[in-house]
């Protein structure tokens, strides 16, 4: 019997974790790079957890909708006729094309194949020529539902009918970030894009800020100094850490009219990772997130978005602020870019081996923990 036969990817992690923090290495290169593995986070996170589709207000009528893929799975986001925000399955219930793509408005969902028509809660409304077919029941042939919830201003989805709702899930977060409270923040831009990376890798990144110096010397690596930053425990659901800033981005700090943030609250910015896929960065002024949508190991799906807080949407200067913000970090993303490809090359290399963390990324240790509940050896 060969007592040598590589451990599995999920094996791996395992044995990753088993160690305390301070001893702790980067994840194994087979939890990137592998096929096999990626099939294990698609059903065991992706179909479990809550995923986020992106901000409630960038659906302000009803019949404006998105669309997303969970695990495979294509779902439609919309808000109904009576306002509410609700998912479904967006497959049609007759020959199975899907129904709608990217983003738009609708007043009733319309199959492109033989132009089944369903109505925005996803009851059937009409298909022409079926009425000679005696097993056609209009009734029963609706779009099947998915779980959807409104979170601090966020929509989020899950297949799971199990997962605790957000609210009950991630309260600590809610409390952490209560003085800021992001249901009033306002999404001003949104884009996507699809970067050469596995989804962790990108995730990871933004969970540390020790590559903040180098790999954004040109842009914000001077606003923040390593020895000043935290890395608290974070939850089951979430790690964090925060940042204070200096008055270099005047949008990052808290606007002169607001008298709710005290002290260092009012140059604080918030990184709030919400496992597995959803990455929040939060100051007084304006906000930033990715929600990540693996594309096979080497490719990750990436919304991208973004806006202000109530009361600089309010200031006339906000629009001039907010596009040097945009401008920065469109930067900002040009070097993530550059360094999250090329830790996925690394990551592929024969000789690459996983180092040890720094104190400054106990966040990255926790995620690996997460990711070793969800997945079993």
């Amino acid at each position: 019997m060969n007592h040598h036969a590589p451990l599995s990817p999920a094996a791996e992690l395992h044995a990753n974790v088993s160690v305390p923090f301070e001893r702790a290495f980067a994840m194994p290169k087979s939890v990137y790079t592998s096929p096999e593995f990626l099939a294990l986070e698609q059903s065991h996170v992706f179909a479990q957890d809550w995923l986020c589709a992106g901000r409630a207000e960038s659906l302000p009528d009803p019949g404006d909708y998105l669309t997303m893929e969970i695990a495979g799975e294509p779902v439609v986001v919309l808000r109904d006729r009576d306002g509410a925000i609700r998912a479904m399955s967006n497959v049609c219930r007759h020959r199975m094309s899907t129904l709608l793509q990217g983003r738009g408005k609708v007043r009733a969902i319309t199959c492109p194949y033989h132009a089944w028509t369903y109505n925005l809660d996803g009851s059937l409304r009409g298909a022409p020529a079926m009425t000679l077919n005696e097993g056609f029941c209009k009734e029963a042939l609706g779009l099947p539902a998915i779980r959807c919830a409104v979170w601090q201003g966020w929509i989020m989805v899950t297949l799971n009918p199990e997962a605790p709702a957000p609210a009950e899930a991630l309260a600590e977060v809610t409390d952490l970030i209560a003085p800021f409270d992001m249901t009033g923040y306002r999404e001003t831009f949104r884009e996507s894009f699809r970067w050469a990376t596995n989804w962790k890798v990108l995730a990871e990144n933004f969970m540390e800020s020790y590559h903040l110096p180098m790999c954004h010397a040109g842009t914000i690596g001077g606003a923040s100094k390593l020895e000043e930053m935290v890395c608290p425990t974070g939850g089951a659901g979430f790690n964090y850490h925060w940042i204070l800033k200096n008055d270099s981005v005047p949008l990052a700090l808290a606007h002169p009219s607001n008298t709710t943030l005290e002290g260092d609250d009012r140059r604080k910015t918030w990184l709030l990772a919400i496992y597995p896929s959803l990455l929040i960065t939060l100051t007084p002024g304006y906000f930033w997130y990715l929600s990540l949508t693996p594309d096979g190991p080497g490719h990750v799906q990436v919304l991208f978005g973004g806006g202000m807080s109530e009361d600089w949407l309010a200031d006339p200067a906000a629009e001039a602020h907010l596009a040097s913000v945009r401008a920065l970090l469109d930067d900002v993303n040009v070097e993530d870019k550059g360094c999250t490809e090329k830790v996925y090359r690394g990551l592929c290399s024969g000789l690459a081996q996983p180092g040890p963390l720094s104190h400054l990324e106990r966040p990255n240790f926790e995620f690996a923990q997460y990711l070793a509940r969800r997945i079993p050896a």
